[in-house]
């Protein structure tokens, strides 16, 4: 009697093997990483032993926030933003490997004892699909009497009354996302969707920062196919620019490469993989309203120009929406641009919609074209008395 062959599946790699990996620590799994050393010294050395990374999105995280850590395994990312955001905070730690899962819980009332405060919880659920909360899933499926077909149907049912209902994390309540090392373990065809439940969930004006592995070159389709090399962090990567590009569609903007590493990890067929961390922002979205305000770009290039094609040039008053002069006096932008504001202010309720096009700002659209104010300063007042003037 014949069988058919089984084939590993990249997701059902990436399960064994980090469940493996909960319980008997594996070198392979991650880079050398440096964490401030006074985070460290609360978290129990299993949690430390156990901790698959490539970087450190911790010193973007801010006291007071509620965070997110997609992929949270053990939980030290989690512990260690957990004192940063302290009491005023808040920090879900999102995994779907019940074994991590369970070494992360399983020091909960130790770390709170040893911080002082308990902020931190860690909830059952796929990375790409944060409305689904799988242990409720599971109860709700144990009590269904239903076999095949029916059971297939009444199951998809469920799953949109617990996202509709009971979601796994509610839209608009994060203020930052911490991942590390773990968007490439995704398949490839639920990568958008991980990134819009990302930007879902996030608050405007959020942030997310995402260590991960990134190749200098398209990983080909034979190498994507390998679910050791998918597992071990490095097949499934993406490419360095196509992982920033990847933001860009999903609605963020902002996005800055905040630490680079020089070296590759590893080296696979002459493909370099190596870690790098991103941090971008949520809040762009919302219309264009005319307020006659300018920014000038402060350099030191001649030009820029931002995901959506406004082009700014070096020393020029360039028209912009109040959607976007706002966005530009925050960060990452806060120090590149001189904010010009109009000498009237346009109330947001008589604002017009208007075309965003970055056209240059005549002076006299922003003082008002009947502005004739001479204001001669004495000498005495400008330069003190002296002769400098």
């Amino acid at each position: 009697m014949s069988t058919t062959p089984t084939t590993t599946t990249t997701e059902a790699s990436v399960r064994s093997r980090y469940a493996a990996a909960s319980q008997q620590a594996e070198a392979a799994l991650c880079c050398p990483v440096e964490y401030a050393p006074d985070l460290l010294q609360n978290i129990p050395a299993e949690i430390l032993e156990k901790d698959y990374g490539c970087g450190d999105p911790s010193p973007y995280v801010k006291p007071g926030d509620t965070v997110l850590d997609l992929g949270s395994g053990g939980g030290k990312l989690c512990y260690i933003a957990a004192q940063i955001v302290g009491t005023q905070g808040k920090v879900i730690g999102i995994d779907c490997n019940p074994p991590m899962l369970a070494l992360a819980r399983k020091y909960q009332e130790e770390m709170a004892q040893r911080l002082g405060f308990a902020n931190t919880e860690f909830r059952s659920g796929m990375i790409q699909d944060l409305g689904l909360d799988l242990e409720l899933l599971a109860n709700e499926l144990e009590a269904l009497d239903a076999t095949g077909t029916d059971r297939i149907l009444q199951q998809r049912d469920i799953e949109h009354q617990l996202r509709t209902e009971r979601p796994l994390i509610e839209s608009n309540s994060v203020d930052c996302i911490v991942s590390n090392c773990v968007l490439n373990l995704v398949r490839n065809e639920d990568r958008q969707q991980l990134f819009r439940e990302m930007f879902r969930v996030l608050k405007r004006g959020g942030r997310v920062a995402i260590s991960d592995i990134v190749s200098d070159e398209p990983v080909p389709a034979a190498l994507q196919a390998d679910a050791h090399l998918w597992s071990g962090c490095i097949s499934g990567a993406w490419q360095e620019g196509e992982f920033l590009n990847e933001f860009a569609r999903a609605g963020f903007h902002g996005m800055n490469i905040v630490k680079y590493q020089a070296e590759p990890w590893q080296t696979v067929a002459g493909i370099e993989f190596r870690s790098m961390t991103v941090v971008a922002y949520k809040g762009k979205e919302g219309p264009c309203l005319e307020r006659n305000q300018a920014v000038i770009y402060q350099g030191p290039f001649h030009a820029v120009e931002d995901d959506d094609g406004h082009r700014f040039e070096r020393g020029v008053r360039t028209a912009v929406c109040d959607n976007l002069y706002q966005l530009l006096q925050q960060s990452p932008y806060a120090n590149q641009f001189l904010p010009i504001p109009p000498r009237i202010e346009i109330p947001l309720a008589q604002a017009r919609l208007c075309n965003c096009n970055g056209r240059i700002r005549l002076p006299r659209e922003t003082k008002g074209s009947g502005y004739d104010l001479t204001q001669l300063i004495a000498s005495e007042a400008c330069c003190g008395g002296t002769d400098c003037c």
